[in-house]
């Protein structure tokens, strides 16, 4: 049975870059760093794996892996976004911290069960905190919400070739 989550792993430019941005900006620490030199087919390379820790013990996890192509890109919040939970006045706090060090900041955005701000990190990552409202459970408990109605019918009305 899935007890959570260990870590996410995504692909990052630079280390240290992106170290900086979670460990010293975001707070979270450096955990752990493995540098891979054969893969598990035999193949040779030089990649290095990081771990940046959460308060709830899990991982936020990058690998730089300079021979291997990736497409580094903006990412759309709706493609692709890292939500991390905060209180509302770290949230606060990191919105004026952020736009005090002239980072892009966007936000605060109401979701109705949270509020969110955003950042982009320097892979171009969307990273949202984001701070639960009072009602969060509620709002997010599926034998009140209709989530698999509303899902239902966003199925069955989607247009054809919708699909891509």
């Amino acid at each position: 049975m899935i007890k959570g989550l260990h870590h996410n792993a995504y692909r990052c430019r630079d280390s240290e870059e992106t170290r900086a941005f979670y460990e010293d900006f975001l707070g979270l620490p450096l955990s752990g760093s493995l540098l891979i030199q054969t893969t598990k087919s035999g193949r040779r390379t030089k990649v290095l794996h990081t771990f940046y820790r959460m308060d709830d013990g899990s991982f936020l996890a990058f690998f730089e892996a300079p021979d291997m192509p990736f497409e580094f890109k903006s990412q759309h919040d709706f493609d692709l976004h890292i939500a991390l939970e905060v209180t509302g006045s770290a949230m606060e706090a990191m919105f004026a911290k952020g736009k005090g060090l002239g980072m892009e900041v966007r936000g605060v955005s109401d979701h109705e069960f949270i509020d969110s701000i955003y950042f982009r990190d320097p892979n171009g990552y969307v990273v949202e905190l984001t701070a639960k409202r009072p009602d969060h459970d509620e709002l997010m408990d599926p034998s009140r919400n209709r989530a698999r109605e509303i899902l239902d019918k966003w199925t069955s009305e989607r247009p054809a070739g919708a699909l891509a």
